[in-house]
């Protein structure tokens, strides 16, 4: 089943929503609006603290701790992670799986090393690509800096090295409501074998159905939900319509 899945962009422990990773603005609260979509049958969340890795601060544990009290969905957390300390602390905090970007493309032995102490599945490879040329290069520091990594091969390393799955984000697409970027997701899907979690993009519910049939087994969105243009019911049931099955809703 495709995995509908809202996103919180944490700042200053307020959610913040931008376009192309720039001129960020608060948009809510992260508890009200977890809990709201676990009212409306989300099926994970993400949430990434947006500040903690540019900062070189530690995450915002407090908040995601109290995310984690008043929801009963699976939860991705990242954001500032530099090494096993972070994963581990996360997952204390609340958090079932942990995303990883700018510490694992620093050293990739990381993703190997958080894989063998808790596990494939709750390792999730994140990264943010912007089209070039012949593919995509994935950018870390919150979209800062590139780094020359093609996405495909550092998709497939990381699946070598025991990542269980990928959250991608087209920073071309993000915040713009264009769509998603169906030609890199179908990439990407054809590149590696583990669950792909589509990001950026999202305007219209339709997108969301092209993602899933590019090969993204998750499709997530977050100023498209936070400002209630389309509600998570809505969207399943389009999905639903299309011939995309979904788990079911409230």
């Amino acid at each position: 089943m495709v995995r509908v899945i809202p996103c919180l962009d944490v700042l200053a422990e307020g959610v913040v929503k931008g376009v192309n990773f720039e001129n960020l603005r608060r948009v809510g609260d992260p508890v009200e609006l977890a809990a709201r979509y676990d009212g409306e049958g989300a099926d994970e969340l993400v949430f990434l603290d947006v500040g903690a890795t540019v900062q070189g601060r530690r995450p915002l544990l407090a908040v995601l701790e109290e995310v984690s009290r008043r929801v009963f969905l699976p939860v991705t957390a990242g954001g500032g992670v530099r090494g096993l300390g972070e994963v581990e602390a996360y997952l204390a905090a609340g958090a079932d799986k942990v995303a990883v970007n700018t510490a694992a493309v620093a050293r990739p032995a990381l993703l190997t090393e958080a894989a063998r102490r808790f596990g494939s599945q709750c390792v999730v490879l994140a990264m943010d690509v912007r089209s070039r040329p012949g593919g995509w290069e994935v950018f870390v520091e919150a979209g800062r800096r590139g780094t020359g990594l093609d996405a495909l091969e550092w998709a497939q390393e990381a699946e070598g090295r025991g990542a269980g799955e990928l959250l991608v984000t087209s920073m071309d697409r993000d915040g713009t409501g264009a769509g998603f970027d169906t030609g890199l997701y179908g990439a990407l899907a054809r590149a590696s074998r583990l669950p792909l979690i589509a990001s950026g993009g999202a305007g219209e519910a339709h997108h969301f159905a092209e993602a899933a049939r590019a090969g993204a087994t998750g499709v997530l969105a977050a100023g498209l939900f936070h400002g209630g243009r389309l509600t998570i019911p809505a969207l399943k049931e389009r999905l639903q319509r299309e011939g995309i099955e979904v788990r079911p809703w409230a």
